[in-house]
């Protein structure tokens, strides 16, 4: 009897420590969201990720963990653009994105800097000192 309730607890033991980053803030593309954070000039986050990329989930990491550490950062809103339904899009080759996990940061509309493939804090937080 007690062994059934082993296993959920040691799976929740193993994914604890990860489930900080899952619930950081952000907004699911659509072109109509993505027209609204355009036209309310504040900045704007693009994400470009994939779910099963590791790449992109030590992204998403790293911008919850910046977020969490600037709170001025938080008035930047994160835009995740799912790669498999919008990869190939209209809307990617607009904005040249040459893969994914990469991040593209808009403020007053227009594009200000982007990073491709890259994880490390000093990088993407390079992209928010843009806007702040």
């Amino acid at each position: 009897m007690i062994r059934r309730h082993i296993i959920p607890a040691i799976l929740l033991l193993l994914t604890f420590p990860f489930a900080s980053f899952a619930a950081d803030d952000h907004v699911d593309y659509t072109p109509a969201a993505y027209s609204a954070a355009i036209d309310n000039g504040q900045p704007l986050l693009v994400d470009f990720y994939a779910s099963w990329c590791g790449t992109c989930r030590a992204q998403q990491r790293t911008i919850a963990s910046l977020q969490s550490e600037n709170a001025a950062y938080k008035n930047v809103t994160v835009m995740r653009v799912d790669w498999d339904k919008y990869g190939r899009s209209d809307f990617a080759k607009s904005l040249k994105i040459p893969r994914r996990s990469t991040l593209v940061m808009f403020t007053g509309g227009k594009e200000v800097g982007r990073v491709v493939a890259q994880t490390g804090s000093s990088e993407i937080e390079a992209l928010y000192k843009l806007v702040m």
